[in-house]
């Protein structure tokens, strides 16, 4: 017998309904597409271990992407693809198809990777950029993250409701909307995972081929061009791209108006502020702090380095303020719906719900879980951290305090702007936190590494928590559609956290060791993680003694603020000033194939159709490309580790290597050219699905 609204002879549940996103009438009610009379299987073995697999296996590629490029990546709708062509697999070899509510399930398992990587690579690997390694391990930047996600699930329990509810047809909730798309439609869902597939191994091979087995260079220069020599010495102006096909594909979903302004500030960087220093140099004598070298012999990037990252800095924390400011009306909104709630239970007047789509966790339950978080976190403190300062009691109470003052403070603020434009501003809130905490904890007297641990764990958590809030309130507009249980919801988050916390974990670790976070003698090439370095930057002024370059932060601030009155994302344009231009240059031509398909056919489906296909391809390319890189650096630790060679480097061979070393500026450059075009092409192909 076929679930209530499901057609029997499609196999699959029906269209949302009609008023599925628009407001609702006086008197009218929504019911989801599983009405709440109904009880088809939710949690099962089968979501269970499948949520498992796409938290660890996401979670790693969320790490590397956001080290890399300081960018998340956002894991429901990749996992929705292929939960949905698993499940369409499962009926040919099990019998049974997964239920739609059981795809829901290993979505809200699965998801966590994003939140748990997203919260926890913008702050912890700031751990060995401070040098503060030896004060912690694995199970503190574990438990971190962990603590921190469960307390993001508790506090956005009260407000389930008022965004579900209270707000229906309110709020577009885009990411939530094409979650529920591709899980309704299971039918295309099915060939859409095979296009992911073979994309992720097509981005897999690539990017292997090139950054490791050295094919072709990963990064083209016009340093590394001959006859601009001259012009490189004299201006330090260089543009720079790197090849790799996951930041291609994260270009393409960015979209061409977030990529442009992300150049923007590059451009800045590197075409205006980098050769304006290198202008002053021959009329400096001397070294000017903190550079280690006469600005005249400083190459562009100790230039960009040393003077121009701190304005980006700057710019970020200015950009994060901004933010918070245009969102302080939904933080006494939200305030005011928890008074409201506590209210209600203090009077009584809580009733547990009958209904099993209105079955979430209960109040009371909730208020003593963020109680039990808050009392581990204080545990934590007080006995881990701050163990052997005279004041550890006093000191632990006043950052527990914050950290729950501020992660209910801005936990609306996520999940606002998720329902709205699914973008939130979690590194600038977290900078915004840290800068608080740090300024707090040092008016108490505490300081030096001591300090900086405690407010960059803090900072861990608070990232953490929000992450979740925003993550938690697209899962529970998806379950509101498709009337799925929220206690489920609930419960599947606390699960995954667990599991994304320990792979996020290992990967930074992992990452730490083998390529850093910083560049030094031991890692000259370290990876980027940009919000990392600007956390440490800003608690060693504050806390380390060092002096902060309260002026270049100044001076990025008024950046931030200039862009802002022009209409202009701050956020955006001072990571661009922040990030260095190779990693920022290619979103923008993954941005431009995505346009040029959108606007490819007069026909708005055929458009749609091929711009859609170019998603796929390039969720793939995002998701390839980041697990072989964690691959390749788990290659690399294991060759330190045994003095053993397992991957070749081309450039090496006899005959064929010196020609792919003396070209690999060039080669490099024309396989990018390459992917781009089949990627277009590709995309050219997609026809609308038929109408049924």
């Amino acid at each position: 017998m076929s679930q209530p609204n499901e057609s029997p002879a499609a196999g699959r549940p029906a269209g949302l309904p009609e008023n599925a996103f628009r407001p609702l009438e006086p008197g009218e009610t929504y019911q989801p597409l599983v009405p709440a009379s109904a009880s088809p299987p939710e949690v099962t073995a089968r979501t269970v271990v499948q949520g498992v697999i796409w938290s660890a296996v996401f979670s790693a590629a969320a790490t590397y992407i956001a080290l890399k490029l300081g960018q998340g990546i956002e894991s429901a709708i990749p996992i929705a693809i292929l939960t949905v062509g698993l499940s369409a697999m499962l009926a040919r070899t099990l019998g049974r198809a997964s239920t739609l509510l059981e795809n829901v399930n290993v979505l809200a398992i699965g998801a966590t990777s994003g939140i748990v990587a997203g919260g926890s690579v913008f702050t912890m690997p700031a751990v060995y950029i401070l040098g503060l390694e030896g004060r912690s391990g694995f199970w503190q930047i574990f438990i971190v993250p962990l603590l921190g996600a469960v307390l993001g699930v508790f506090l956005l329990v009260p407000f389930r409701r008022y965004f579900t509810l209270d707000l229906h047809g309110k709020l577009p909730f885009p990411e939530a909307r094409a979650t529920t798309e591709i899980l309704v439609a299971g039918n295309r869902g099915g060939r859409s995972a095979v296009v992911l597939a073979w994309s992720a191994a097509t981005a897999a091979v690539y990017d292997f081929a090139g950054p490791t087995l050295k094919l072709f260079s990963d990064t083209f220069s016009t340093a590394a061009i001959g006859p601009l020599a001259g012009f490189t010495e004299r201006t330090r102006a260089v543009f720079s791209m790197n090849t790799s096909a996951a930041i291609f594909g994260l270009g393409y979903i960015m979209g061409v108006d977030y990529a442009a302004i992300i150049l923007a500030g590059s451009l800045v960087s590197f075409f205006a502020l980098v050769p304006l220093f290198a202008w002053f140099g021959p009329h400096l004598a001397g070294l000017l702090a903190p550079a280690t070298e006469p600005l005249s012999a400083m190459s562009a990037d100790a230039i960009f380095a040393t003077w121009v990252r701190p304005i980006g800095i700057g710019g970020i924390f200015a950009a994060g303020v901004i933010s918070i400011l245009k969102m302080s009306p939904v933080i006494v909104q939200a305030g005011r719906q928890a008074v409201t709630e506590v209210a209600r239970l203090a009077r009584g007047g809580a009733v547990a719900a009958t209904e099993r789509t209105d079955r979430a966790l209960p109040m009371s339950l909730d208020l003593l879980g963020i109680a039990g978080i808050g009392l581990a976190i204080f545990a934590y403190f007080r006995l881990s951290v701050l163990a052997g300062d005279a004041r550890a009691t006093v000191l632990a109470l006043v950052a527990t305090l914050l950290t729950l003052g501020v992660s209910f403070l801005f936990a609306a603020v996520s999940a606002w702007a998720i329902a709205l434009i699914s973008i939130t501003p979690i590194s600038g809130m977290t900078l915004t936190t840290l800068i608080i905490t740090a300024v707090a904890l040092s008016a108490l007297g505490l300081s030096g590494p001591s300090g900086m641990l405690q407010t960059l764990l803090i900072g861990g958590v608070v990232c953490t928590a929000l992450s979740m809030s925003g993550s938690l309130v697209t899962q529970y507009k998806i379950g509101h559609w498709l009337g799925a249980t929220p206690r489920t919801i609930e419960v599947a988050n606390i699960l995954g956290s667990v599991v994304a916390s320990a792979a996020t974990t290992a990967v930074i670790m992992l990452m730490a060791q083998v390529y850093g976070f910083s560049p030094d003698a031991a890692h000259p090439h370290a990876l980027p993680a940009p919000q990392p370095n600007a956390m440490a930057a800003v608690l060693r002024g504050v806390m380390g003694g060092g002096g902060a370059p309260w002026f270049l932060y100044a001076v990025g601030a008024v950046f931030a603020v200039a862009v802002e009155l022009c209409g202009v994302s701050g956020l955006a344009f001072a990571l661009g000033m922040y990030l260095p231009m190779d990693l920022n240059s290619p979103l923008v031509v993954g941005a431009a194939v995505a346009w040029l398909l959108r606007r490819s056919s007069k026909d708005g489906a055929v458009a749609s159709a091929r711009h859609e296909q170019g998603t796929l391809i390039a969720s793939g390319f995002i998701a390839g490309g980041a697990l072989v890189g964690v691959f390749a650096a788990l290659l690399k630790f294991v060759e330190d580790r045994t003095a053993t060679a397992f991957v070749p480097d081309l450039t090496n061979l006899p005959g064929l290597g010196p020609a792919l070393a003396a070209w690999s500026n060039w080669s490099g450059l024309l396989a990018f050219a390459l992917l781009s075009l089949g990627v277009y092409v590709l995309g050219r192909r997609a026809a609308p699905a038929p109408t049924p």
